[in-house]
């Protein structure tokens, strides 16, 4: 329990540099015996990279237009009422009774704040070195996990459990966002920028004690849980739409650095042509 506490202590200091959350100024708090690598653990070239970002843009546009040219067309008051909450399954039923308007406003305060997450490379004596590198994977997860969400938002068409609440009014229930239940932007993006966070401080600590590897992975699986769980209390979403969420944005916060990582040129990407038409080519060498 105490290396746990002594992990927790750890992220504060990351997140909030300025301020001594310890008596002991000369021990650090996230390496073992004061340990660090001073390495970067990514290698970005412009080569290497540019397939990168082409991919990363081109996901990002994708998802923009798809949304673009979703035009759904609302309910009619007829078709509301002749909808029924027993044909959503059992396990995400329970959502279609949830309006919580402060659960609603706390999720998007998470958000907004797991948003600034990545200043804090700044802040960090080794990341703020490489904070152009950085901000640059950081581009690439937003832009990957914004253009997969808004894709398959648009694409499913999934009511919204507050569509079957009958106590709100047929505006509320019929907005713009109504049919964009699957799967959570909130989740996914809390997930993909709290996971990213730690994946790249643990990849500057290779020597992290085990305390603060526990705080810090801690503190970014129960960040985009906590948006999850509002944003269902909110009628917002399923739970099946968080948990969706959840695994897609973790799944991109850890995958995109990982790739940058050196060493990591087993996987790589690059511009060619399928049948005369642009296309991105994969390769693996294992």
């Amino acid at each position: 329990m105490k290396k746990v506490v002594v992990g927790l202590v750890a992220v504060l200091q990351l997140l909030f540099p300025q301020v001594a959350f310890t008596q002991h100024k000369e021990t650090c708090l996230i390496c073992n015996e004061n340990n660090h690598d001073h390495q970067s653990p990514y290698q970005l070239t412009s080569k290497q990279e540019l397939p990168f970002i082409i991919t990363s843009t081109g996901v990002a546009l994708t998802g923009l237009l798809i949304k673009t040219f979703d035009n759904v067309v609302p309910y009619t008051q007829e078709q509301l009422d002749a909808l029924n909450r027993n044909d959503v399954n059992n396990f995400d039923r329970g959502a279609t009774y949830n309006n919580s308007q402060q659960a609603g406003n706390a999720s998007d305060i998470l958000l907004i704040g797991t948003a600034i997450l990545p200043a804090v490379f700044l802040a960090n004596h080794h990341t703020r070195n490489d904070i152009g590198p950085l901000l640059l994977i950081t581009y690439e997860v937003v832009a990957i996990n914004y253009g997969i969400t808004s894709s398959v938002k648009s694409l499913v068409n999934r009511n919204r459990p507050y569509v079957y609440n009958p106590d709100l009014s047929y505006e509320e229930r019929t907005d713009a966002q109504s049919r964009y239940s699957f799967f959570s932007g909130h989740t996914s993006a809390t997930a993909s920028l709290s996971f990213l966070f730690a994946k790249v401080i643990t990849d500057y600590h290779p020597n992290m004690s085990r305390g603060a590897k526990v705080g810090l992975w801690s503190f970014a699986s129960l960040l985009p849980a906590t948006t999850g769980y509002l944003r269902v209390q909110a009628g917002k979403h399923y739970p099946t739409d968080v948990i969706t969420g959840y695994v897609v944005g973790a799944l991109t916060g850890l995958l995109v650095p990982e790739l940058h990582k050196k060493g990591g040129d087993k996987f790589s990407l690059y511009p060619t042509r399928v049948f005369n038409q642009q296309a991105i080519g994969i390769t693996w060498r294992p």
